[in-house]
């Protein structure tokens, strides 16, 4: 009870409310197909190599790298439904952030405030998907490079390991080596104001890393990009990540790519962070380290280019603010005081009381009338029930939005036109394109839909496609809901 000082309870607070924001309802239209590539791979022991799961795509080659990840996720809904991903990515999210503030500075208040700040930035991408992994590896990456940087401690002998463990469970591992890009890069940077200062007379103000100790890091940098060639794809894995990024549907039709929209409030607390650390920086008095200036730079550039990579900004900048914080704080007149320990018992009530709010809060998101509303006010719940009762003829055209959980609702049975593997249908060639022109309207879509020989459409209700195929001959409107809408290929 005695070591239960103030210090100590702000921190349990912090991680404490950390896992009750993290506690959310499971359901995300990518987290189905998913778990059902999972399944798949657990009922064929098998990972699979080409497209099993839709009909426009079939046997096109798939490097599926989240092969892993699926199994997890697969195995913890097996054992603990909706529930269970609910608390996996809690437990994820409290995991990266513990990392993160191992390399934050400053007093207890300062780095809880700072942590707050920074999941309240990356909580807009706390989904039940494989990026978690990326999540939890760029966190952990990044304090491999602390450590060997700011501690001069060395155990940049794990960044091969964590590669190859990334490979094999999201294509996100660039971002770790943009982390590694980062510090050498701005290391050299380093190296030459140094070398500015020193030719000036000035006292040295930057922690440079030594020669010798860059040369390493650069070696296990090359190793680590060979280890990605452990995984059933080998080098397929290797250029996922710029195949991806080059697929123009991506950025034109799919929100998590799109840049973020500060219009919403959710994405704010990103530009809170961003600005709040510029601000910090300049009234700190420490220069700052050019490692930290690539780093803040080429993260922020990333986030503003996709919002799916705002809780990466998020691991990276919280310990760049806090070392310029607890600069500044240090200068204020409070900076010199020592924080009391407290009252250990009324802390240990505090943290009881504290820990119990959070319980409750966490219970409510794990409730089954939870879940069951959750799913009925994002996905097509009573359409998908229609089609398994009514079972319409082959083949359906599905919004993409909707493919991940279609297909765990409906396959085998119905293979999808298209959902959330657009890695995958971009190589299948035309199918996203093809897609976009069906469901915008566009002149030929009648013809489209006729080449691919649909017999119905599930679509949003009061979309494009909707409101066309309503007046449109040769096609019957079978269900409706708020959601979605049903249409039939009328047959002659």
């Amino acid at each position: 009870m005695n070591k239960l000082t103030l210090s100590r309870l702000v921190t349990l607070i912090t991680f404490t409310a950390l896992f009750a924001m993290a506690v959310r309802t499971a359901v995300d239209t990518d987290m189905y197909w998913h778990l059902l590539t999972g399944r798949y791979i657990v009922a064929t022991r098998s990972v699979p190599q080409v497209d099993p799961f839709s009909f426009t795509a079939t046997g096109t080659p798939w490097i599926d790298v989240h092969w892993l990840s699926q199994i997890i996720l697969y195995g913890t809904y097996a054992a603990f439904g909706h529930a269970g991903l609910s608390l996996l990515v809690a437990v994820l999210v409290v995991m990266a952030f513990a990392v993160v503030w191992q390399q934050m500075r400053g007093g207890v208040f300062l780095r809880a405030f700072i942590l707050v700040l920074a999941a309240a930035t990356a909580g807009a991408v706390w989904t039940p998907r494989s990026q978690m992994a990326t999540f939890v590896l760029t966190a952990v990456v990044g304090y491999v490079l602390y450590l060997y940087k700011w501690q001069q401690v060395d155990r940049v002998w794990v960044l091969p390991i964590c590669f190859v463990i990334w490979a094999n469970m999201h294509g996100g591992y660039i971002a770790g080596f943009m982390l590694i890009g980062a510090l050498l890069a701005g290391e050299v940077i380093n190296r030459v104001l140094l070398s500015i200062e020193k030719a000036e007379s000035r006292s040295p103000t930057a922690e440079v890393l030594t020669w010798p100790r860059w040369r390493k890091l650069f070696i296990i940098t090359i190793v680590a990009v060979f280890t990605l060639l452990i995984n059933p794809f080998t080098i397929g894995a290797w250029t996922l990540p710029l195949t991806t990024v080059n697929i123009g549907a991506l950025q034109d039709f799919i929100q998590e790519w799109q840049s973020p929209n500060f219009h919403e409030l959710f994405q704010q607390p990103m530009v809170w962070l961003l600005l709040l650390t510029l601000v910090v920086i300049g009234w700190s008095g420490r220069r700052l380290d050019a490692t930290d200036a690539v780093t803040l730079a080429l993260f922020a550039y990333i986030t503003f280019l996709a919002r799916r990579n705002i809780g990466l900004f998020a691991l990276v900048a919280a310990p760049i603010l806090s070392r310029h914080a607890a600069a500044w704080w240090a200068r204020t007149r409070w900076g010199d005081r020592t924080l009391s320990r407290g009252q250990p018992i009324v802390n240990a009530i505090i943290l009881g009381l504290i820990v119990l709010a959070a319980a409750l809060k966490s219970i409510v998101p794990l409730l089954p009338s939870t879940i069951k509303q959750a799913e009925a006010d994002l996905l097509p719940v009573g359409a998908v029930a229609w089609i398994e009762q009514q079972r319409p003829p082959r083949e359906m055209f599905n919004s993409y939005n909707w493919g991940g959980y279609v297909l765990w609702r409906l396959w085998p049975a119905y293979p999808v036109y298209a959902d959330g593997r657009t890695d995958v249908y971009a190589a299948a060639g035309g199918v996203l394109e093809e897609y976009v022109s069906i469901v915008t309207a566009q002149p030929d879509f009648q013809a489209k839909l006729a080449a691919r020989n649909i017999g119905f459409v599930v679509i949003e209700n009061g979309s494009p496609l909707d409101l066309f195929l309503r007046r449109e001959a040769g096609w019957r409107e079978a269900y409706r809901d708020e959601m979605a809408v049903i249409f039939t290929r009328s047959r002659p």
